[in-house]
């Protein structure tokens, strides 16, 4: 998968790129992020990519002109989906990552200040998405949580898809609780039922106990159980 990353402040994805699960697959070539400084799109000396809001109020609004001509120097007139950032966009949700893993190319738009020009949205961006109800002071985050999400995904990322596949959300319910060697530790011991060998009963262990962790966390995810 190849994904370009527009941003004011590309640096801070350096370290990201560059450790864990998402280091691994940069090298190993099964994910290409090339990333896009919007300031080097800008037209004067001092490389200016905001500017005050017509209609006057408080903020800055991102120039349409940096960030049309980058986004057209990536697409090159291919049909690349532009994903924007903002608190405005869908919610993220895993159904959305299951989609965008399936694709070979992407553009991520990070935007900053009080919000980009409305005609970059009407004229090229193809997704709005929003990782929760709340605020950031731009992009970048997004961007790496959704990163994050579609490279665990990608065939060859993990050692056992299977594993991905069934995280939390993947079947429409939290994940169950998980534990490892020792089998006591600090006076609590592994549930029988993990130790038993049974797939059938440790199956429907687990499903039992997603069911009850979603109903006290997130029930509003069991409105078609």
């Amino acid at each position: 998968m190849n994904i370009s990353i527009l941003s004011i402040f590309p640096g801070v994805f350096t370290d990201f790129l560059a450790v864990s699960m998402i280091g691994k697959a940069v090298e190993d070539g099964i994910l290409t992020v090339n990333l896009i400084n919007i300031r080097d799109y800008a037209h004067d000396k001092h490389k200016t990519t905001d500017d005050y809001p017509y209609g006057g109020g408080p903020g800055m609004i991102m120039k349409p002109e940096p960030l049309y001509e980058a986004i057209q120097d990536v697409r090159r007139d291919r049909e690349i989906p532009v994903i924007y950032f903002t608190p405005q966009g869908r919610l993220l949700h895993q159904s959305i990552i299951n989609a965008y893993s399936e694709s070979t190319e992407l553009i991520l738009l990070c935007g900053h200040y009080k919000e980009i020009d409305q005609r970059i949205r009407d004229l090229l961006i193809t997704d709005e998405i929003s990782i929760g109800d709340y605020v950031l002071s731009g992009g970048e985050l997004p961007a790496m949580i959704f990163v994050d999400a579609v490279t665990r995904l990608l065939p060859g990322v993990l050692n056992d898809l299977e594993s991905a596949l069934s995280d939390s959300h993947q079947t429409g319910l939290l994940g169950c609780p998980h534990y490892t060697r020792p089998p006591e530790f600090m006076g609590i011991k592994v549930p029988d039922v993990l130790l038993s060998g049974n797939h059938e009963k440790i199956a429907s262990w687990r499903r039992q106990k997603a069911l009850e962790i979603t109903r006290k966390n997130r029930p509003d995810l069991l409105k078609d159980e």
